[in-house]
């Protein structure tokens, strides 16, 4: 999306800040595991996560919980504002919209429908269409066989571990395609990318508040929160070493299965290993 909508990008750690620079974080709250901007002029924070950040000294804060996507925000903002939205502008906000609210389960309320329908006309579709479809690198695939590798069954509960995440968002991309497995209500996918331990839930069950469970789980491990069904969180690791992983793995893991009150069932893989052993040599 970056590049076909030629967005300027640049890392925050090569801004040289003003005074009077005013900082707006979107889609995320300050200090909630992935990162800390201690020093930043921070202002707005325009989020729909339940996530709890530190809000305390931030002037203004629009936190909508009930919304699909952040993205429906601001395009009511500048829809309530009458402001012109121009077709690259459209095309950004809708496929945000699209890519949070389109997988399974589907979380959208009203709004972010009202919001597709309004930007859908201004959008640019051949754009939208290859920004959906974009072209995957290699270390994509290996992600997923990983994962799939190494994806255990706990009655109606699937937990995969992904030891090396290419980029953080792949743990949903994996957890959004596991919860489709037939036979399972919650899907669970921890992977590692840098130091953390990056955590993405899903479950087909509704009224299940996966937002609040992932955070009682994660506990003072980390930070957690998201929504209904679909839930997102992220633990510092202390070392990258293996045993470390590990260990902190099996604590979420005896976690998760207490609190599904499964604690007594054993894991069974997804794909077992012999069937994975025959498919390497063939």
């Amino acid at each position: 999306m970056v590049d076909l909508l030629k967005v300027e990008l640049i890392p925050i750690e090569e801004i040289a800040w003003e005074h009077g620079d005013a900082v707006v974080m979107v889609d995320s709250q300050p200090n909630t595991g992935r990162h800390s901007f201690e020093d930043l002029p921070l202002y707005a924070v325009i989020d729909h996560h339940e996530t709890p950040g530190d809000l305390e000294d931030v002037s203004f804060v629009d936190v909508r919980p009930s919304y699909g996507a952040t993205c429906t925000v601001v395009a009511k903002y500048l829809l309530e504002q009458e402001a012109g939205i121009p077709s690259r502008v459209a095309t950004a906000l809708l496929y945000g919209i699209e890519s949070e609210v389109a997988g399974y389960p589907r979380e959208a309320s009203e709004t972010d429908d009202s919001a597709i329908q309004f930007l859908f006309p201004l959008a640019d579709k051949n754009l939208l269409a290859q920004i959906k479809n974009a072209r995957l690198p290699h270390s994509h695939f290996e992600c997923l066989l990983q994962a799939l590798q190494n994806s255990f069954i706990y009655d109606r509960m699937i937990i995969s571990w992904v030891n090396d995440l290419p980029q953080p968002e792949q743990a949903a991309e994996v957890v959004d395609f596991l919860v489709r497995f037939e036979k399972i209500d919650w899907a669970l996918c921890g992977g590692v990318y840098r130091d953390k331990l990056v955590l993405s839930l899903r479950t087909s069950l509704h009224g299940a508040k996966s937002g609040e469970l992932l955070r009682q789980i994660v506990g003072k491990l980390g930070r957690a929160g998201g929504h209904d069904r679909r839930a997102g969180g992220c633990i510092r690791l202390p070392s990258t070493s293996l045993s470390a992983i590990e260990e902190i793995q099996s604590e979420l893991r005896r976690r998760f299965l207490k609190a599904l009150k499964i604690e007594d069932c054993r894991g069974q893989r997804l794909v077992p290993l012999r069937e994975m052993l025959q498919n390497l040599q063939a």
